[in-house]
């Protein structure tokens, strides 16, 4: 009883912040339209010319999210490898050296930058720059996710055991050489599912994207949803069930090989 009525003392002056009204959607004039949409739902449409469309546009989904992941981590990896304190040479007899600390503090800022701005910040930013289209959806994926992956990335490398890497470096070994034969062989499988759950993350934002114009299902989930077109809305939500279950699938996949 304790811990609810806790609970209720923080969630309330939150919900007045908030203007949480759920009775809204109990209104006459919220009812209707939200019946008529959700009864419009089934059945899915699955006209030929309607599953060409989604089809095409479920590819370019993917295509954004994988080519915009695939930016992000050729932008991560070179940042995180530059941050992690396990990797500096300056740093196996204690303190790390001034010049590479500072370094170090000023990669981990541009991180902090990165994924502080929102995909759909970007997203409006690159509309205007480049205009409507699949572009504007990679690049703001590419530099959302380049922070997520590069911090992330960064603590997983730094949680890792450090006496065979350290043991490397005060033997000579190079930077990349310790990192690809110490850290990465006991990092592997945990990279590897952060990186096919952010693929995951980048499908579902891709589709956000498409709202503000990036292309993709999303653009095209955003005409059916203006036109109250429930069976197309219905088709595209099953669509994205599918590919998350899909890359669930696949980051089991990729674990087992690499356990």
């Amino acid at each position: 009883m304790f811990w609810w009525l806790a609970a209720a003392v923080i969630m309330w002056p939150l919900l007045v912040l908030t203007e949480f009204k759920p009775s809204l959607l109990l209104e006459p004039g919220a009812l209707k339209p939200t019946w008529h949409f959700l009864a419009d739902f089934f059945p899915p449409k699955l006209d030929a010319e309607f599953l060409t469309m989604l089809v095409r546009e479920t590819w370019r989904t993917v295509a954004i999210a994988t080519a915009g992941l695939t930016l992000a981590m050729l932008l991560a990896i070179p940042l995180c490898l530059l941050s992690v304190r396990v990797l500096s040479i300056s740093a196996l007899n204690g303190r790390m050296a001034f010049v590479p600390s500072i370094l170090r503090q000023a990669i981990r800022s541009v991180l902090i930058v990165l994924r502080s701005v929102p995909e759909l910040v970007w997203a409006l930013l690159f509309v205007r720059i480049v205009g409507l289209g699949p572009t504007s959806g990679v690049l703001a994926i590419a530099l959302a996710y380049s922070g997520m992956l590069g911090k992330v990335y960064a603590d997983i490398l730094e949680s890792s055991e450090p006496h065979a890497t350290q043991s490397l470096l005060r033997n000579g070994t190079g930077r990349l050489q310790a990192f690809f034969y110490a850290l990465l062989p006991q990092t592997a499988a945990e990279l590897t599912s952060y990186t096919v759950y952010r693929w995951e993350c980048a499908i579902r934002s891709s589709a956000v994207l498409g709202f503000v114009g990036a292309g993709g299902l999303g653009q095209q989930m955003d005409s059916s949803m203006k036109m109250f077109n429930g069976s197309e809305v219905c088709s595209m939500l099953i669509v994205f069930m599918l590919l998350v279950w899909l890359a669930d699938k696949v980051s089991a996949w990729l674990r087992q090989g690499l356990a």
